[in-house]
């Protein structure tokens, strides 16, 4: 899959090449605004002015910018992105004097991170609408051959201002799954664990750069796979529920992170002796397992909001150990539940009300049930 993946990818470029036009934005297009910038270039919302349809062109300075690499990232949008949250390019791409421009489509109501509220996240039906959107959009990529790599609320694009639909975009980074690439650690929550040892090379690499040696430092190279993704959702999941992220970097030098790993690791222990064991659905539910477990060894405290059935979603999704990590598809399991302790507290009062009612009803049903048979003796 990969390969044919990687070779379609490749053609699809090589056959754009020979197209492409340079033309003038403004002779075509009356540009709106800005909708976002970054180290890529910028994105302007557009209106085609022979069509009359709103796009989001997007510019990439040639100056720092390969033809290979932004005709990957439009054949890429424009071919393979063919899911309802995925964002898809429209066929159009040409240049300009000082960019390389293509268009897609225009998230018109700005990108995720805007409905998240600091410190608070957001309402969890819309954090469980807004996954499990995600869960699909990237399961269909990955089943293409293509790993996202930069999965972050900016890349998430709102089509209404509910999140009711969303859509992933910003393939850039996109490539082949297991494409061997040069690891590069980042001073993020989204930076994957199984690259904390190249934080130490560029430490390495910026010592002797300091002290004039120019001996080279050897690059540690890895394979891209999906689990790069089911990282990212993780995160992402606990950033809407909480509005925070759960560690400044991925790196034991992170406290945060440290504890997080630590807890992992004795769950992980107590998983392993529990292998082989077995419980009735009469003795407990899977609820009560979840339970049990979260009292016997409490998450750290950056986790304590999150229920037990969300807590064992992000273990499968934020696994240390890449091979174990479960995919996207994961997140529809967990679905449906309550992923906040106090929606958990909610829903059990009022089943617990709701028990009173029909324990009412039932003891209510007894006594008339026995006044009909004494009146039918009585006749």
């Amino acid at each position: 899959m990969t390969t044919v993946a990687a070779q379609e990818l490749d053609e699809l470029c090589f056959l754009s090449a020979q197209s492409m036009s340079s033309l003038k934005t403004s002779e075509h297009f009356q540009v709106v605004k800005l909708l976002g910038e970054g180290s890529y270039g910028k994105v302007m919302l557009a209106v085609h002015k022979k069509r009359g349809t709103p796009m989001a062109l997007k510019f990439f300075p040639r100056q720092s910018t390969t033809l290979i690499s932004f005709l990957r990232e439009y054949n890429l949008s424009l071919s393979f992105c063919t899911h309802p949250s995925l964002t898809r390019a429209l066929g159009i791409f040409f240049c300009t004097p000082t960019y390389y421009v293509f268009a897609q489509q225009a998230g018109l109501y700005g990108d995720l991170y805007s409905a998240i509220v600091s410190e608070e996240g957001m309402e969890e039906e819309g954090v469980q609408r807004v996954m499990s959107q995600l869960s699909g959009a990237v399961s269909h990529l990955h089943s293409l051959g293509f790993v996202h790599r930069d999965i972050k609320p900016e890349n998430i694009f709102l089509c209404d201002r509910s999140c009711r639909w969303v859509k992933l975009g910003d393939f850039g980074l996109a490539r082949p799954i297991g494409t061997k690439a040069r690891a590069v650690w980042y001073d993020s929550p989204f930076c994957t664990p199984e690259v904390e040892p190249a934080k130490k090379i560029e430490k390495e690499r910026e010592k002797r750069y300091n002290n004039g040696d120019e001996e080279p430092v050897e690059d540690m190279w890895i394979s891209l796979e999906s689990t790069i993704d089911s990282w990212a959702l993780g995160v992402l999941i606990y950033c809407l529920l909480t509005g925070c992220f759960p560690w400044a970097e991925t790196t034991h030098d992170d406290c945060d992170y440290r504890r997080y790993k630590a807890w992992f690791d004795c769950e992980a222990k107590k998983d392993e002796i529990k292998v082989g064991e077995w419980r009735s659905e009469e003795e407990t539910d899977n609820i009560t397992i979840k339970e049990e477990n979260q009292r016997a060894n409490p998450p750290p405290s950056q986790f304590q909001g999150i229920s037990p059935l969300a807590m064992t979603l992000l273990k499968e999704l934020l696994h240390p150990e890449p091979k174990h990590r479960g995919g996207p598809e994961e997140i529809l399991c967990y679905l449906g539940g309550p992923w906040l302790m106090e929606t958990e507290r909610e829903e059990k009062r009022k089943a617990e009300e709701a028990e009173k009612e029909a324990r009412k009803v039932r003891e209510g049903g007894g006594v008339e049930e026995e006044l009909v048979r004494e009146g039918r003796r009585e006749r």
